[in-house]
């Protein structure tokens, strides 16, 4: 232990009496701790939703997704066929069309999303065909009735079951039907699966049929390619192959991709967060500010003896710093242990729940990082070093007959 930590330490854990600036330091180190706390957990709130989210929209959507700019969609898909099939991280691809069309059931209809996909293909790139709830994902078209899966809060919306049958307008030709007064096309479809994804927007806008039954209501190309990974943590590097790879009027996006805007709000929040908790930090580091100056006025004798046995005015600087530092990194450490006790018993007991009828979560997601406790950490000692910078230099700057002349 170098002389400069010492002296610091025994300014720190002096027992001589428990003078003001002795509170004014428990002050500092308490605002430090719960300031780290909140931080960690926040950080740690914050990753158990985003996990939550990802999860279900990653269970439900493709990990990549293909698409064609322009209305003609895909119309070379062997040579896409064969670029995908070299590609080692996919573990699995499937056609896809999609498009907006209005389904009517009696006297109501809805535009919602349809999806044609293959049923044979879709559980290997998508996970819509674990959320069946009631009936199953198969379907078994003929010339008069075509198969059709419904999201839950849809079918409840249309006031339809299992086994009921509705009718689907193309909406490619609505437009021409306008002008020309003919009718748009419609086929008769019937229910063979209600899905419950807890997305509100899958449940309530989106159908699945069958990809021949697509091409018969919107035309024979294929809109998309729904890619699965072996790892969902390449996902950028396989995308940035397929780029390099795929012409122009092709367009590749990620999972992140297709849900930017939610990724980039949450991102905000969490930047917003952790700004707004570090202000709590800095709060406290005032104390520390102000304890250490009037420490240097108490010190004011010891720092001109000290001066006189030819310590340098660094030395003396280092002496408040580390006392200083000792206070931000007490608090950091007793913050860092307390969010996380917090986020274990959050964890294990669900602490702060949920109520079922709205959320369909049971208790708040947690999600530690380790990382988290190494940002935290840093900016909190990083703040507590700043508040040193003043008292440390004015310390130094005592000249030693002045400091001991009226002593």
């Amino acid at each position: 232990m170098s002389l400069e930590t010492f002296i610091a330490w025994r300014y720190l854990r002096s027992k001589r009496r428990m003078g003001f600036i002795t509170v004014i330091s428990l002050i500092s180190i308490t605002g430090i701790t719960i300031g780290t706390a909140a931080l960690i957990v926040v950080l740690s709130v914050f990753n158990g939703f985003n996990s939550l989210v990802t999860s279900m929209l990653v269970g439900f959507d493709p990990h990549i997704r293909i698409e064609k700019s322009g209305d003609a969609g895909i119309t070379s898909y062997d040579s896409l066929e064969l670029i995908l099939n070299q590609e080692k991280d996919i573990k699995a691809f499937s056609p896809t069309i999609s498009e907006k069309a209005m389904i009517i059931a009696g006297q109501i209809n809805r535009v919602i999303v349809i999806n044609g996909v293959d049923d044979k293909k879709i559980g290997e790139v998508s996970g819509v065909k674990d959320k069946i709830i009631n009936g199953k994902f198969e379907f078994e078209d003929s010339d008069e009735v075509k198969s059709v899966a419904l999201g839950l809060t849809l079918a409840d919306r249309l006031g339809v079951i299992k086994g009921d049958t509705i009718f689907i307008a193309s909406s490619s030709g609505m437009e021409q039907s306008m002008l020309q007064f003919t009718l748009p096309k419609v086929l008769k479809f019937k229910i063979v699966g209600i899905f419950e994804s807890d997305n509100k927007e899958y449940d309530n806008y989106y159908a699945y049929i069958s990809l021949p039954s697509a091409q018969n209501l919107f035309g024979n190309n294929y809109k998309g390619i729904e890619i699965r990974l072996n790892n969902i943590n390449n996902s950028d590097k396989v995308k940035n192959n397929l780029e390099a790879r795929l012409t122009d009027d092709y367009i590749v996006s990620s999972w992140y991709d297709l849900h930017k805007d939610l990724y980039s709000i949450m991102k905000i929040e969490r930047w917003i967060a952790y700004i707004i908790l570090c202000l709590i930090v800095a709060v406290a580091t005032f104390n520390i500010l102000g304890s250490l100056t009037m420490t240097v006025i108490e010190k004011k004798r010891d720092i001109g003896v000290l001066k006189s046995f030819g310590c340098s005015g660094k030395s003396i600087s280092k002496i408040f710093m580390f006392q200083g530092l000792l206070i931000g990194i007490a608090g950091t450490a007793l913050g860092c242990l307390l969010g996380l006790l917090l986020c274990f018993l959050q964890i294990e007991f669900a602490l702060f729940p949920l109520d079922p009828n709205i959320y369909i979560i049971p208790a708040l997601p947690v999600e530690l990082r380790w990382m988290d406790f190494v940002y935290v950490s840093c900016a909190s000692i990083l703040i507590c070093f700043t508040a040193t910078i003043y008292p440390s230099r004015r310390a130094a700057g005592m000249l030693p007959v002045e400091a001991i002349r009226w002593e």
